[in-house]
């Protein structure tokens, strides 16, 4: 239901801030702010706000919280979960043109960059710089800063450098109330009490809107090896991922796995895919090792962690990219699972995490349950192994209805999820709870735990007017 408060007097209001061109009220315009990607989500919005500055930002939510308006905070709209996407009518505030480099300290090895910056802008700007911010997802083109953040986005290089918490040393933060929270400090020890930077990382828009960061910086590898990994079994996975450890260290910064159901999907949907190798096996690694000087170093530890590997029965075969454009083509493997999954008909998907050592099992106990709930489904579990992250996604039986097969979302989730957490993982790695999870969280979650988020919640946004009805 609409917000009976949000009169046209008042839509007028908030128009007026951001001026008439930025905000939008046609339906078509509207649009690209309601979809989200997986389509499981079209929501509506009694307007769209695109703010130019954070003090903008701060009017906004200042005129919402006097008159208890519900604001839903949206970024590249990517996300996964639909904490991005207005429901009932809500206003839409975009920081899409928050879009400023703000400051580069190449010395210091940080930058200043505001909410609306996509991701490729990011890495870019530090590029520039003759540095590196390692931060890398297959949407980096369109997601933003603002919305990684909120997420805690994760990708392929936590293995080396961390996840999105990981790589922030300050934050501009607008309050419910339109209060400015100015925590752009680049500071790598601040013990001055609680690090409130934290609670608004991860919080997907809940807690407060996120409008810049101060982001670390890291020396550019000047050289990168990357290599596609035929195995005989998931478990061999991890004795090879310990063996590249032990051989590369901190210069080990990939390592994702992927059955060949996966890679035959790929091939047969996306165009210009070839497979790697000659022959098929049951599963594959794509692993990464960079050096920081270009004298082949980083080759002949991958190499001979390879031939050790291959000698202790771990690796079946492998092929070594010879150059960026075959890289690139590995890459393209991995990063084009989810729309080679589209042309499949029904997905249901999971983000999920477990102890590295236990991905096998996990993998092979939702592998049963999944059969046993829907016979002839075809679980694609691929993700970041070195992390613990599977993306576990299950398209359907390939005799099935869609409709049918989707109907089985909540029943097959659950099990999955009790799967996890008898595991001791958690039910959302990288892509956060948003709506799809609120009602997993609940379950899954202590007493005590939903407790302090509550009171979190209710001590930053006592009329619960941000991103009302996602995550709790």
């Amino acid at each position: 239901m609409s917000n009976p408060a949000l009169t046209p007097e008042l839509i007028g209001r908030f128009a007026a801030i951001v001026g008439r061109a930025h905000a939008l009220t046609d339906p078509d315009q509207q649009l690209p702010y309601l979809r989200e990607w997986r389509d499981l989500y079209e929501g509506r919005a009694a307007i769209v706000l695109r703010p130019g500055t954070t003090e903008e930002v701060s009017r906004i939510l200042a005129l919402a919280h006097a008159h208890a308006i519900p604001i839903v905070p949206q970024a590249g709209n990517t996300g996964l979960v639909g904490g991005q996407t207005p429901m009932h009518g809500e206003i839409v505030l975009s920081v899409a043109r928050l879009a400023r480099v703000r400051a580069v300290d190449a010395a210091g090895s940080t930058m200043t960059v505001e909410a609306g910056l996509t991701l490729a802008e990011a890495q870019a700007a530090a590029d520039q710089a003759g540095r590196l911010f390692p931060l890398s997802l297959p949407s980096e083109g369109s997601c933003r800063i603002g919305g990684n953040l909120a997420t805690n986005a994760g990708g392929v290089g936590v293995l080396a450098y961390g996840n999105a918490r990981q790589l922030v040393l300050g934050l501009e933060v607008v309050l419910a109330d339109g209060r400015i929270w100015d925590g752009l400090k680049g500071l790598k020890k601040d013990n001055t009490g609680y690090d409130l930077k934290d609670l608004f990382i991860g919080s997907e828009g809940t807690l407060g809107i996120i409008t810049a960061a101060v982001l670390k910086l890291f020396p550019k590898p000047a050289e990168k090896v990357t290599a596609f990994v035929a195995l005989p079994e998931l478990a061999s996975a991890l004795g090879l991922l310990n063996l590249m450890q032990d051989a590369a260290g901190a210069s080990l910064t990939a390592f994702e796995f992927m059955p060949r159901l996966a890679l035959e999907l790929v091939l047969r949907h996306v165009p210009g895919a070839r497979d790697p190798l000659p022959s098929m096996y049951p599963w594959y690694v794509l692993l990464e090792t960079c050096g920081l000087k270009e004298d082949g170093t980083a080759e002949r530890v991958l190499t001979e962690a390879l031939e050790t590997a291959t000698e202790r029965g771990l690796v079946l075969d492998a092929a070594i990219a010879s150059s960026l454009t075959q890289a690139r083509d590995f890459w393209r493997l991995r990063e084009s699972f989810s729309e080679s999954q589209k042309p499949e008909g029904g997905n249901i998907k999971h983000d999920i995490s477990v102890p590295v050592a236990l991905i096998p099992d996990f993998v092979a106990r939702a592998n049963a349950a999944v059969d046993r709930l829907c016979p002839g489904a075809r679980p694609l579990p691929v993700g970041h192994f070195g992390d613990g992250n599977v993306h576990y996604n299950i398209a359907q039986p390939t005799a099935m209805a869609k409709a049918d097969f989707l109907a089985l979302w909540d029943t097959i989730s659950r099990t999955v999820h009790d799967i996890v957490v008898d595991l001791g993982g958690s039910i959302s790695a990288e892509h956060g709870i948003g709506q799809l999870k609120r009602d997993e969280l609940a379950r899954v979650k202590s007493a005590v735990e939903l407790d302090l988020m509550r009171a979190i919640k209710a001590a930053l946004d006592p009329k619960g007017i941000l991103n009302p009805g996602k995550v709790l």
